[in-house]
């Protein structure tokens, strides 16, 4: 008998749950909600509340050399080397590794050393019939060729914010400090396009410093990148991942940094501008590249940022499914994703006036939705690709 009574209430029991399965689909959105939460306010927030510091007055300013590589980049160097050869900072050095170029470059690097001969090295990479090599060839042969312990990277077609850019970036380094991450928005320019590139941007950056923040540096962007020379001699250079095209920032860091060894400089003149794709297609490519080196970041990471990523995608789609399935209860997943959207608001505003791109907030729904579906499709198609060139 009693167990008769106990299997009917076992029955009746089940027969409930099985009445709120078909809400199943508002209850996993109700979960992606929270792992959100959790990113928007425990990760993110820590960018967000973080008071930007100014490393221009640091009490050392040690020599620095500042590295940079350049492939067919004349009209780059005529704009932007000038401004870096002239940074207001004690004594630097602008190693220039002229990576097999078939344009004026050479002629161009002539004009420059005369000017500055002093302060412009420059280190000619011919090319060769039967060997090819990475960008991180050409970085390694910059660095060994650089004179000073501390090195700081950015591109041939990057154009410092102020002549206190190199003061801020190498005032962030200290005894413990061994990797300065850096922020290199693009400029701004007209179309959607720019503004999907210049949010994904910030969107990278976004992540990359507040796990920094967090003493769990997984990445940093060659744009505008400093370590020290004794750091890349000890982690073997880039000998773990010489064979593939990208990764000799992201991974550099991934492999190098440990929870007090990295630092931020963030401040308005430590930024350093870089000109964007201008086309979808090339824009694509660019990111099919950077996809390939996530595949070689350590574990955890991996799966921190793929929990991240996954769950903002796999939110859109059960939003969808919740729209569609349950027309008479639309303020529900309305509801769920205005919280998600106000939280991002809230929190984001705070990045994105650090970041100076506060005019991207009122695209921000379209872009945020854009950029998780693109990034997605974007490494599914290539995360498994060999690349093995520039």
């Amino acid at each position: 008998m009693v167990d008769t009574v106990s299997l009917l209430q076992d029955m009746a029991l089940l027969e409930q749950l099985l009445s709120y399965l078909p809400y199943a689909p508002i209850g996993v959105l109700g979960i992606l909600l929270f792992i959100q939460l959790y990113y928007i306010y425990f990760v993110y927030g820590k960018l967000a509340f973080y008071s930007i510091k100014s490393f221009r007055e640091a009490p050392q300013q040690p020599p620095v050399s500042v590295v940079i590589c350049a492939h067919n980049e004349e009209e780059n160097l005529k704009s932007f080397l000038p401004q870096l050869l002239e940074q207001d900072y004690p004594l630097f050095e602008v190693v220039l590794v002229d990576d097999c170029s078939d344009d004026d470059t050479k002629w161009i690097l002539k004009e420059f050393s005369s000017k500055y001969p002093e302060r412009l090295k420059v280190v000619e990479i011919k090319e060769h019939i039967r060997l090819k090599h990475t960008k991180k060839f050409a970085l390694t042969m910059g660095i060994k060729a650089a004179k000073h312990e501390h090195l700081v990277f950015t591109d041939a077609d990057c154009q410092p914010a102020s002549p206190l850019w190199l003061a801020e970036i190498v005032g962030a380094f200290s005894p413990e400090k061994e990797i300065v991450l850096g922020y290199s928005p693009y400029f701004k320019q007209k179309g959607f396009l720019n503004k999907l590139i210049r949010f994904e941007t910030a969107h990278t950056a976004m992540s990359y410093l507040s796990y920094a923040l967090k003493g769990n540096a997984y990445m940093g962007v060659g744009r505008n990148l400093a370590y020290t020379k004794s750091l890349f001699y000890k982690g073997k250079g880039f000998n773990k991942h010489m064979h593939i095209k990208s990764g000799d920032d992201d991974l550099f860091v991934n492999h190098n940094a440990t929870n007090t060894n990295v630092n931020i400089a963030i401040h308005a003149d430590a930024h350093i501008r870089s000109v964007p794709k201008k086309t979808w297609k090339s824009y694509y490519k660019q990111k099919a590249r950077h996809s390939g080196a996530s595949t070689r970041y350590k574990s955890k990471h991996k799966g921190m940022l793929a929990t991240q990523l996954l769950s903002a995608l796999l939110f859109y789609l059960a939003l969808i499914v919740c729209f569609v399935l349950y027309p008479d209860l639309w303020y529900i997943p309305l509801g769920i994703y205005i919280v998600r959207l106000l939280s991002q608001l809230f929190i984001f505003n705070r990045i994105y006036t650090k970041l100076i791109v506060r005019d991207l907030l009122i695209w921000f729904p379209l872009l945020d939705v854009l950029y998780y579906f693109y990034i997605c499709i974007n490494g599914l198609f290539n995360r498994g690709k060999k690349q093995t060139s520039w």
